[in-house]
């Protein structure tokens, strides 16, 4: 079990260091499909593995100097989502105590997961055809914090590390191409995963993980940054965006299952 664990995080976060979207979206679906623990367990191991890889990505392209971290646009969203990051960890605790049931946070983990991956799926196929969905250019700083708060909301909620729905975002509201949207949406990811895994043990929920599992994890994570960052400077754009849509359709696959297991266990 433990090679295993190894193995999905270390794909999940190469994966996600490549295309931007933090490896929560894999880690969490798969892990919730095996029905291995509860569904609190699995959305903290899954926000310490997008931790650990978006830490490495950030640090290493600032020793490197190739960051493409627009700093005046992803601080201020990365402000918003450690508020959203709060937020969402904060509903998610919420939502399991009002049901007291893991089962039903699962149902409603997966379905806003599928509907937003779905969007995000149509959004992706309209802009790589000859009519591109025209961007904006937001500079607003307090409209950037809101646009962050947003999204660490939904990436802590659902568990996710921040997800595909970052580039969507950063593509529409901020013009960013795929590799740009890719190195800011990791740094917006690593600073709504600090707030969400403090929030975690606050509440005293890391004493309840396996700790043979979180190391596991976390080291998958840190050689999945390595490995993402590595493949992301050997490939160009266009490839981004196909293992972008393929890791969607994988992802609304995958969580639809998740959604009826959960439901007929309810």
């Amino acid at each position: 079990m433990i090679v295993f664990f190894l193995i999905v995080s270390l794909l999940a976060s190469s994966i996600g260091a490549i295309c931007g979207i933090g490896g929560g979206v894999i880690i969490k679906p798969v892990l919730d499909s095996l029905s291995i623990m509860e569904v609190s367990k699995i959305s903290f191991l899954s926000s310490c593995t997008v931790l650990s890889m978006s830490l490495y990505t950030f640090i290493v392209s600032k020793i490197k100097r190739d960051s493409l971290v627009n700093g005046k646009i992803a601080t201020p969203l990365a402000l918003g989502g450690v508020l959203g990051g709060i937020l969402g960890k904060m509903s998610f605790s919420y939502v399991i105590i009002f049901f007291q049931s893991e089962n039903i946070a699962g149902v409603f983990q997966s379905a806003v997961l599928i509907l937003l991956t779905i969007l995000t799926f149509i959004f992706t196929i309209k802009n790589m055809g000859d009519k591109k969905v025209k961007s904006l250019h937001v500079q607003n700083i307090f409209l950037c914090i809101i646009i962050g708060l947003v999204l660490g909301f939904l990436s802590s909620f659902l568990g996710i590390g921040g997800g595909p729905f970052n580039i969507a975002f950063l593509y529409f509201f901020f013009s960013m191409d795929s590799k740009s949207a890719a190195q800011n949406s990791l740094y917006i990811i690593l600073f709504s995963q600090i707030s969400s895994v403090f929030i975690s043990i606050a509440n005293n929920e890391a004493s309840k993980v396996n700790l043979h599992f979180l190391i596991v994890m976390i080291a998958g994570g840190i050689l999945g940054g390595v490995l993402g960052r590595f493949i992301n400077k050997k490939i160009d754009s266009n490839i981004v965006n196909k293992l972008f849509m393929i890791i969607l359709l994988i992802i609304i696959l995958i969580t639809s299952y998740n959604l009826y297991h959960f439901s007929v266990n309810i």
